[in-house]
């Protein structure tokens, strides 16, 4: 791994390019993907908070961006990353459509709990991936904290007939994931809970492992500051960890694949393969699973896609903006 002292912001600007990509599919909210891909010493970064958050929840993300691009990743201990396909809150109709996007993966990570939407409409899309897939893959659903305690419990035991690897932040505060965890076993419903914004958006990630709130965490390198931080967060964590990302060209997805790269154990497939649900992407090849896997190593980023995407100038100068802000609180 490369060291090189943290860059100052002339520098930083100075490498900066600015994409916008459109979505397939509406994911988050999100129409369009926005990120900044900065190129230095030891490959590219991506910083691409997303525009809600603030400068300090961002400038995690920035420090991520530098390390990837000035100083490095730990060496791996694996070639390749087993990886998940991702379901968006579509409609069950649309499902096998989304999964053909994804190459050999034998496990789906599903939205769940989206909001305007209904449990039949979670119902009707988790039937429709097992369908899909096949009684031997493996699903996960994501609500993104969107049920309460009684809400998850019910939700997750009528899901369950379809078979679930874990269900991922089902409530939105670790008081109720632990209340939830409690709940599940005394209905014997038999559901592992993983924990991710109660570890990436936390001050104090650890309270899942005091409190006893999860059965798997779920960590990003962008939200925790880069690859080194968040092995040092699994490390302490001591569960099963998953690697995810937050919505990434395949610049971001390689710092990710970094960090499973770089764990110890990988006992599940991991969430990287986001690449699909964009309408583009600024590396040729881009970073997707060939037979469920990604292989590890730097994106190959190409210059022509990275005119091809370039973001206006106004919104350029809106993210350069951003970079400095972010820049100063590191």
């Amino acid at each position: 791994m490369a060291t090189t002292d943290r860059p100052g912001l002339d520098e930083v600007l100075a490498a900066v390019s600015v994409v916008q990509i459109p979505m397939r599919v509406r994911f988050r909210g999100v129409t369009a993907r926005e990120a900044v891909l900065l190129r230095g010493p030891a490959g590219w970064g991506e910083f691409s908070p997303f525009l809600e958050y603030d400068d300090p929840e961002s400038a995690r993300w920035l420090a991520a961006a530098l390390e990837s691009a000035w100083t490095g990743w730990p060496p791996p201990v694996r070639a390749s990353v087993p990886v998940n396909a991702t379901v968006p809150a579509v409609p069950a109709a649309e499902v096998a459509r989304v999964l053909g996007r994804y190459d050999g993966c034998a496990t789906a990570k599903v939205k769940v709990a989206e909001r305007g939407q209904t449990l039949a409409d979670d119902l009707d899309r988790v039937a429709a991936v097992r369908d899909v897939m096949g009684p031997a893959a493996r699903i996960r659903v994501d609500a993104n904290g969107g049920w309460s305690v009684d809400e998850a419990a019910t939700a997750l035991r009528r899901l369950s007939a379809w078979g679930l690897e874990y269900a991922e932040q089902p409530c939105a505060t670790v008081e109720d994931l632990a209340a939830l965890r409690v709940a599940l076993a005394q209905r014997g419903i038999e559901v592992p809970v993983a924990a991710d914004e109660s570890i990436r958006k936390a001050s104090d990630p650890m309270r899942v492992v005091r409190e006893e709130a999860a059965d798997v965490v779920v960590v990003k390198v962008a939200p925790l500051g880069g690859v080194a931080s968040a092995l040092a967060i699994a490390a302490e964590c001591g569960l099963p960890t998953v690697v995810s990302s937050a919505l990434d060209t395949s610049v971001g997805i390689a710092a990710g694949v970094a960090l499973a790269a770089a764990l110890p154990e990988l006992p599940y497939a991991c969430g990287l393969s986001t690449v699909e649900l964009m309408g583009g992407d600024v590396s040729a090849p881009s970073m997707v699973p060939v037979g469920g896997s990604i292989a590890v190593g730097p994106p190959s980023v190409d210059e022509q896609l990275l005119e091809r995407w370039a973001a206006p100038a106004a919104r350029q100068q809106w993210w350069r903006d951003r970079v400095a802000r972010c820049h100063a609180l590191l």
